[in-house]
């Protein structure tokens, strides 16, 4: 109970710290739309269905990402001069980047972070077993993905000018939301590779888990069928 608690109260004060003078405030009140809808599902929720302590720290995580991603909008976060402070180096010049990447990170650790979260929801309210409680939680990610891209194309197209470019936050590439997608989703499926191999080894079960998970349960087809039957 205190685990989650004190990860609230960080992310609250590191919310509060960055919100006083983002670079740009509405874009900063866009960008925090759907992050504070996520964190009243996960307060209101929390005596029903209270995750581990392992998955309230990746949300965390991936809130906390977020959270300077909105206080400089995506497209300035300044990571490179933090690189060069530390380094002496341009991160963006050794690895020939022509743009921001602050975002691909950031899709690429919504995968690589909620993929587990999102797996132990399975496991536990939907009680999938082998390879269904892996590959759920992929699509799971590939799919929400998908539909923040909607949500950024919408957004962009409803507010327009500066805010909907700011939000969108493209940088001129024409191939931005399925190079999100696809980090997204790579991200999920290098997480979900861990989660199996620690699983694997500790787990006896695994392989036969695995093997019955995939065995044909019902023999008799849906469809026309199903409906004859319930029909009678």
């Amino acid at each position: 109970m205190k685990f989650p608690l004190l990860l609230g109260a960080i992310l609250l004060a590191l919310s509060i710290a960055l919100g006083i003078a983002p670079v740009d405030r509405s874009d900063w009140a866009l960008e925090n739309a759907l992050a504070l809808l996520a964190v009243a599902v996960l307060v209101v929720s929390h005596r029903r269905f209270r995750l581990s302590n392992v998955s309230y720290a990746l949300v965390f995580a991936m809130l906390v990402l977020h959270t300077v991603g909105a206080h400089y909008t995506y497209s300035k976060v300044p990571y490179d001069a933090w690189w060069r402070a530390v380094f002496g180096a341009s991160l963006d010049a050794a690895l020939g980047f022509e743009r921001n990447h602050y975002d691909r990170l950031v899709h690429f650790a919504y995968g690589f972070l909620i993929a587990y979260p999102m797996r132990e929801l399975f496991v536990r309210v939907a009680d999938v077993k082998g390879f269904w409680g892996y590959f759920l939680p992929l699509d799971m990610v590939a799919s929400t993905s998908m539909l923040y891209e909607l949500v950024e194309w919408g957004a962009a197209e409803f507010f327009g000018g500066e805010l909907g470019i700011a939000y969108l936050g493209s940088q001129g590439d024409v191939w931005d939301a399925q190079k999100d997608m696809a980090l997204a989703s790579l991200g999920a499926v290098l997480s979900l590779t861990l989660a199996a191999i620690v699983h694997r080894a500790l787990d006896r079960d695994f392989q036969r888990q695995w093997a019955e998970s995939l065995r044909v349960k019902r023999k008799r087809p849906l469809g026309e069928e199903e409906i004859a039957r319930l029909s009678k």
